[in-house]
């Protein structure tokens, strides 16, 4: 392997390096996003209105427009060192298999029992919870990877955790829900019986396999119904941006202390935690006119919010029971097939990445799975980590740029996110392996019938 001898394969940020405040990408944006509307109304949500369903200082963080950096209690700094400052890793081993003059470097999220970058948020949104004084929280969860953060979380600062997980990832998944339940969760396929929404899905989608919508519309009626509990989140909201914004701006205090700056950085893209706090400290820079970086969200062609979806206002969740958000959508009806995409199953896009995308900040592209786990694969064999599906299409589109810089020569650095591990996902590899994994695409007609669902909203 040869390597840059000023330049070790992982780089780790001592504790005392490690950021004490997240920062909001929002404060350096011209165009803000736009705010969070009530269903009813039609009017911008107001911050009382947030209180029955999101935990009060999490609706402050949600609705903050203009405070860069906030501060990280210490608490939740202490509880972040038990699995942070994640490693900046070169990767030496992969620029050598592919030939290529790029120089590639990954954050790596993976190293926590929960597997993935989910835990960043997840410890944050717990802290809140148990500070006001809460019996516990209900969320959903795709892949698993957030539920199974939040029931770790949960578990730490002693709150009941109710998890509703999309049907299809519960039955492709059962490790990744016994999980939850060792951490002490209470976890039920999605949509269920057990809410009036589940039923009322069922109802119209007999045999359904779920969807992120499907299981948000689930999570926030138990919440609303049930004494002493509130809906977190793990993905999409302006919150969750700012708790991930760690990834980025340890990965970015890395680079400034090699003297590296990234041509290219790379993020898979479902709903936007893991892209969004990625990109976050690098977009500043761009918004502030200090530096230039190219950015590119991976979604699957599957669900392509970006590439496909429009940009208007809808629904947050299938039920239609949550604030009506402005962001890339597929329409809040969306139900994506049942492949091993996981958590970027998302009909929607984070406001904040949605108002990047449309401004023409950052790019998207979209990937088939089985060109996904070819990436997967090739990468398991040369870095010696197993990556999770939704890192896989970071993957895929970080090779394919590796790959332009051979044929043209380019010597240029390219950053991405591996959100964490696929441990969990051996039932997708198998099906990979066995020539038995096929590539969905929806049709401009399933589209077109989604969107025509959209809710009319004067702007």
């Amino acid at each position: 392997m040869k390597t840059d001898k000023n330049i070790p394969y992982k780089i780790y940020l001592s504790e005392d390096e490690m950021p004490k405040a997240w920062y909001n990408v929002r404060a350096d944006m011209k165009n803000k996003p736009a705010p969070l509307l009530n269903p009813g109304t039609g009017k911008p949500l107001q911050a009382e209105e947030l209180y029955p369903i999101f935990c009060e200082e999490l609706v402050k963080q949600e609705l903050d427009n203009d405070t860069a950096f906030i501060e990280i209690p210490e608490e939740i700094r202490q509880c972040y060192k038990t699995f942070r400052p994640s490693p900046l890793v070169r990767a030496y081993f992969l620029e050598e298999a592919l030939g290529t003059p790029a120089k590639i470097y990954y954050k790596y999220e993976g190293n926590n029992t929960s597997g993935s970058h989910k835990l960043n948020s997840a410890m944050a949104q717990a802290y809140y919870a148990k500070k006001q004084g809460l019996k516990g929280v209900t969320t959903e969860t795709g892949a698993g990877q957030w539920g199974t953060a939040l029931s770790m979380a949960c578990s730490l600062f002693g709150l009941d955790c109710k998890v509703y997980m999309v049907k299809v990832s519960y039955e492709q998944k059962p490790f990744r829900r016994e999980v939850m339940r060792t951490y002490g969760a209470s976890v039920t396929p999605s949509p269920s019986m057990e809410t009036e929404i589940g039923k009322k899905i069922l109802a119209e989608h007999p045999g359904t396999t779920g969807s992120l919508g499907c299981a948000i519309s689930e999570a926030v009626e138990a919440a609303t119904t049930h004494e002493g509990y509130r809906y977190v989140l793990g993905s999409v909201l302006n919150q969750v941006l700012l708790h991930q914004s760690i990834i980025g701006l340890e990965a970015k205090t890395a680079l400034d202390k090699l003297g590296v700056k990234p041509d290219i950085i790379i993020g898979c893209a479902g709903g936007g935690s893991n892209l969004g706090g990625l990109i976050s400290p690098f977009m500043g820079q761009k918004l502030r006119g200090e530096a230039d970086y190219r950015f590119i969200a991976v979604e699957p062609a599957s669900c392509p919010s970006f590439t496909r979806g429009k940009f208007a206002y809808d629904f947050c969740d299938t039920g239609k029971v949550c604030p009506l958000a402005k962001m890339y959508t597929l329409g809040s009806g969306f139900i994506p097939a049942p492949n091993h995409a996981g958590g970027l199953r998302y009909h929607g896009m984070s406001s904040i990445l949605s108002q990047l995308y449309h401004d023409g900040y950052m790019e998207a592209t979209s990937v088939c799975q089985t060109d996904v786990f070819k990436a997967a694969e090739q990468f398991a064999r040369v870095e010696g980590i197993l990556p999770a599906p939704e890192s896989s299409h970071a993957i895929r589109v970080a090779i394919d740029e590796a790959l332009k810089c051979k044929e043209t020569g380019e010597e240029k650095t390219i950053l991405f996110g591996l959100t964490g591990t696929g441990y969990f996902d051996m039932f997708a590899y198998e099906k990979f392996h066995n020539g038995e994994m096929t590539d969905y695409i929806p049709t401009d007609e399933e589209l077109a019938a989604s969107f025509a669902t959209l809710p009319v909203v004067e702007e």
